[in-house]
């Protein structure tokens, strides 16, 4: 039963926190939204992972108990019906088609913004199962009836345009707001990672992310033993996903596992963004990636693919760190040894352009909501 609570001027509709990207970056916004005076409500199919624990308190978080996101049709529409919400902002393609409907069978007059986060063009090249393709299918009717829809890199701007057909005044790039204060607050605590200790001569390769074939941390292992070959090194890869078993048999069998770590998901991965040598992303696709930006925020080194899309955009084309071909573990090797050699520019300046006040403005804008609130 939900307590007793003024219409929320503000709902995020989510399937969950479980430690992804999307979920810390609408985690950031509820928190950030409640800090400017507003009532939030954090609308979730399952109320786990992590991220709960960083949600500000007066954020009300209400679990649908749906059991799937696309089950949640009625459980929200009901909420909508019954809350009555000034604004419902979305993220995740599954559950932006979901909060779509849920807006059009309730009858809410909420404004109503989703979020994109990855590119349509990577994502419809290597996504190529049924749950992918029904979801794509119903993206582009469904797309047009929201209020407006933020993407998180200005090159996705074109692709929706081109691929849903949607017309230029509803789409808006607002960057990711993965800066804040506590992240260079974490970024200063103690990391318990015996590689990473203040007295660790061994320089450390770090990678960060869902264990998934987007994320492709096969070509990075593939090139850490590369280097290692060359080089005395250690690789710690930070998350869990569907492809542990396999990376770690990839580890197994490359001969330097002594050398390779994958500890799983870390609470506090700044610590150790902010301790390693280089960070690497080796993604075959993205959005705007935000652990990128959070390892420029913690004055870590940066290698890149440069995959669709956002690390160009980032690195500004390589001024702040290597950008290399995707799925080239030569390319990578080479870029990792050069920054051990010879670390590039601090890119620390650049990452302010990701710094929460500007992107709670900013969303805050696009639900029709002033920087603060009014009426308390």
């Amino acid at each position: 039963m939900i307590a007793p609570f003024d219409a929320p001027d503000i709902a995020i509709f989510l399937p969950s926190l479980e430690g992804g990207g999307a979920e810390r970056v609408m985690a950031i916004l509820a928190s950030g939204f409640a800090g400017r005076g507003y009532q939030v409500d954090l609308v979730l199919v399952e109320a786990s992972g992590p991220y709960l624990a960083q949600i500000a308190s007066d954020v009300r978080v209400v679990e649908l108990g749906s059991g799937s996101v696309i089950r949640s049709v009625g459980a929200l529409t009901r909420y909508l019906r019954r809350e009555r919400p000034g604004a419902l902002l979305a993220a995740l393609s599954h559950a932006n088609i979901v909060a779509i409907l849920a807006h059009r069978l309730s009858r809410s007059r909420a404004r109503l913004v989703v979020s994109e986060r990855l590119s349509l063009a990577a994502a419809r090249r290597y996504s190529r199962g049924l749950r992918y393709q029904v979801i794509r299918r119903l993206m582009r009717p469904t797309y047009r009836l929201a209020d407006r829809v933020i993407v998180v890199a200005a090159a996705m701007i074109g692709e929706l345009k081109e691929q849903l057909h949607l017309p230029d005044d509803k789409l808006e790039c607002i960057y990711n707001p993965v800066v804040n204060a506590e992240l260079v607050e974490a970024a200063a605590q103690s990391c318990a990672h015996p590689w990473l200790a203040a007295d660790a001569s061994i320089p450390v390769v770090l990678g960060c992310g869902r264990l998934s074939a987007q994320k492709d941390f096969a070509t990075l292992i593939d090139a850490f033993r590369i280097v290692r070959a060359r080089r005395s090194a250690r690789l710690i890869v930070l998350g869990e996903g569907e492809d542990r078993a396999a990376l770690q048999a990839q580890v197994d069998a490359s001969g330097v596992g002594v050398d390779v770590d994958l500890p799983g998901f870390a609470a506090n991965p700044f610590a150790f963004m902010s301790r390693a040598s280089v960070f690497v992303l080796s993604s075959i696709y993205e959005g705007m990636p935000g652990a990128l930006i959070q390892a420029m925020a913690c004055g870590a080194a940066l290698v890149s693919t440069d995959c669709p899309t956002g690390p160009e955009e980032i690195l500004e084309d390589g001024r702040w760190g290597a950008l290399v071909p995707m799925r080239d573990p030569a390319a990578m090797a080479a870029a990792i040894e050069q920054v051990l050699n010879a670390p590039l520019v601090d890119a620390r300046s650049r990452a302010m352009a990701f710094a929460e006040p500007e992107a709670v403005s900013r969303y805050l804008a696009a639900l029709g909501l002033p920087a603060h609130a009014t009426r308390r």
